[in-house]
């Protein structure tokens, strides 16, 4: 008896701490990068994720996230056709699927362009030709495209800021890769454990030392953050009604991106609008940490999609990355990806 007793207060020991664990947010079991919970896309042409599925596994893994912080900023970044077909023409599959077709509309050119200019006595040469030069202009073709899906991407990866700016609270980023695996195409939504603070604190005095050694840190900055600028419409009224309310709200507590009402009425579609844009370049009069938090903010979906892809390259001696790297999974964390693409 007092051994069947000794066991069963084993048994709700090792449960009180499992449910401990579970609501201190699983910090013991998780290291910045560690992928939580990856879910795939339902259909390959119309891309669109089960949320309440997806919220269901991180609430099992001990993450309690209201709908209001993932459910229902996703649907407003991911559930739009526009961004759906963007998705899907820009996958991996469809460069696939484009490339054979490319080389095809490539080669027709090219021989028709040649065979009316040239004379060639030997057909074969002829054709040789016209196919090397085929194969090279397909090749720099998907190369290019290839290449610019591991820059950051303001149809997807800057759609994603809003929801990383409310998943970081606990502890997770969000992006969206995809690859082509046994001639099928793999799009998948990743949540990714990462405690922002280490990153934070090391951006922050990296940016506080560039505004003391160089005073032209800022046009650096602007200037690789020239390509990131948001269009945006709005109501006359509401635009000038609300442009004092703008200015008097500061600039530390305004969100990286406001969040949009995307149902709007049909006699509200008709109505005159006026375009407004703004960079995703942080401020000069902002302090150092608030300009860190924002651009770790903006590269976060960006780093997530390159992390769980595999695509991160950094340096290969394993003291200095031990030394200076707050990701136990990539050569490179957060803070370095955006000294790297950012500052340097």
């Amino acid at each position: 008896m007092e051994q069947r007793n000794q066991e069963a207060e084993v048994e709700v020991q090792s449960r009180a701490k499992k449910a401990e664990s579970v609501t201190n947010n699983n910090q013991p079991r998780w290291s910045n990068g560690q992928c939580v919970v990856v879910m795939p896309s339902c259909s390959t042409f119309s891309p669109s994720f089960d949320l309440s599925s997806c919220r269901a596994k991180l609430a099992q893994d001990g993450f309690q996230i209201p709908a209001s912080d993932m459910e229902i900023p996703l649907k407003t970044a991911l559930d739009v056709p526009s961004v759906k077909r963007y998705l899907v023409f820009n996958s991996r599959l469809f460069h696939l699927i484009m490339a054979p077709i490319l080389y095809v509309v490539l080669w027709c050119a090219v021989f028709s362009t040649l065979h009316l200019y040239i004379s060639v006595s030997d057909y074969w040469v002829l054709c040789l030709s016209v196919s090397l030069v085929s194969i090279l202009l397909t090749t720099a073709i998907i190369f290019m495209l290839h290449h610019s899906n591991k820059q950051i991407n303001v149809n997807v990866d800057v759609r994603l800021v809003q929801v990383n700016e409310r998943m970081v609270k606990h502890k997770l980023l969000v992006g969206v890769a995809d690859w082509v695996e046994n001639c099928t195409g793999n799009m998948q939504l990743f949540f990714v454990y990462w405690d922002m603070s280490r990153c934070l604190k090391t951006l922050t005095e990296t940016l506080e030392e560039l505004d003391f050694v160089t005073p032209d840190a800022q046009n650096k900055l602007r200037s690789r953050m020239s390509h990131l600028i948001l269009v945006s419409e709005d109501l006359p009224e509401e635009s000038e009604s609300g442009g004092s309310d703008v200015e008097a709200e500061s600039d530390e507590n305004r969100p990286l991106l406001h969040d949009v009402d995307c149902s709007t009425s049909s006699h509200q579609r008709r109505e005159p609008t006026v375009t407004s844009s703004f960079s995703l370049a942080p401020d000069a009069s902002l302090p150092a940490q608030v300009k860190a938090h924002r651009l770790l903010m903006t590269y976060s979906a960006a780093y997530v999609k390159l992390l769980v892809s595999k695509r991160l390259s950094g340096p290969s001696h394993h003291r200095m990355r031990l030394r200076r790297n707050h990701c136990s999974v990539s050569p490179v964390c957060l803070c370095q990806y955006i000294k790297k693409k950012v500052l340097q």
